[in-house]
């Protein structure tokens, strides 16, 4: 999988991923630990950084031991930081960047690989598919996101979130929802999904944005977790194995999806913005 390791120094990584240009896409920290540190100044790390997720990698044998922490929580699933963690084990020459890296994480055993296309800058990702069944709206959902009743074409329940569909692509880019509302809805958070209007059909197949107020993150700017059910969902409606979906934040990002049965392949780019020394005493401090 990932081969023999090189020593990690302690060092933290700023990466945009799911981006198509620098500053686009879902900025996330990642951490490079050479031992362990409590939970409690994981916690406090990613609430220092203040992006939607923090990763955490410790080398663990074949593989590496991987945990992402939003600025509240620790969470069971992250598509952005996985990816943003590949990246950052690959720059950092930790791993060749031929290699398949293995990730052992609160929801089992996840891999990221490069493109087999040498001329291809993605990423893939190899998670659980998340399939939402359908639910009536919860107490306060469809008020909290601004919509009319009229407007949801169909409501979803995975493990994870609520997946709305709307019935227009407009309705997702002007939502602006009451998130002191929608904090009231118990889950990690809202998917907002539809077809893209005939102008958009060109560069992708489905449009979303994903609020996680409960989580600590209003609105998250490209979700890989989100596409575990957005992949499944839009490609039973379509009929294709192979889409491409837009999150439509004010940075924006593009997720290519691959279904095979109960797992989705996500696609991606990532690119490290920033490198950082972690002071000692810091360090030191979390033993």
């Amino acid at each position: 999988m990932s081969g023999e390791k090189k020593p990690i120094e302690p060092a933290l990584l700023t990466v945009d991923a799911f981006c198509h240009a620098p500053f686009t896409g879902n900025p996330a920290a990642v951490c490079l630990m050479p031992s362990p540190r409590s939970d409690a100044w994981m916690q406090a790390l990613a609430a220092e950084m203040n992006l939607s997720e923090t990763a955490f990698l410790l080398a663990q044998g074949d593989h590496y031991s991987l945990r992402w922490f939003t600025p509240a929580v620790e969470v069971d699933l992250c598509g952005h930081a996985t990816l943003a963690s590949a990246r950052a084990l690959w720059e950092s020459g930790l791993v060749d960047a031929s290699q398949t890296i293995a990730f052992q994480t609160r929801s089992g055993l996840l891999t990221a690989q490069p493109d087999t296309d040498p001329a291809s800058d993605l990423i893939w990702l190899n998670f659980p598919a998340k399939v939402s069944q359908a639910v009536a709206a919860p107490a306060g959902l469809v008020k909290s996101l601004g919509l009319q009743p009229e407007a949801i074409c169909s409501i979803g329940r995975n493990q994870f979130d609520y997946l709305v569909e709307v019935a227009d692509e407009r309705l997702v880019y002007q939502l602006s929802p009451d998130f002191q509302a929608l904090r009231q809805v118990q889950a990690r958070g809202i998917i907002v999904t539809s077809l893209p209007s005939a102008e958009n059909m060109a560069n992708y197949d489905f449009v979303s944005r994903f609020f996680a107020p409960q989580s600590g993150v209003n609105e998250d700017p490209v979700t890989g977790s989100a596409h575990c059910a957005l992949a499944p969902f839009w490609g039973d409606r379509l009929k294709r194995q192979r889409l491409r979906g837009y999150q439509a934040s004010r940075r924006g990002g593009f997720v290519e999806v691959v279904c095979e049965g109960d797992r989705v392949h996500l696609g991606g780019r990532a690119m490290v913005v920033i490198k950082a020394v972690i002071q000692p005493e810091i360090w030191d401090a979390g033993g």
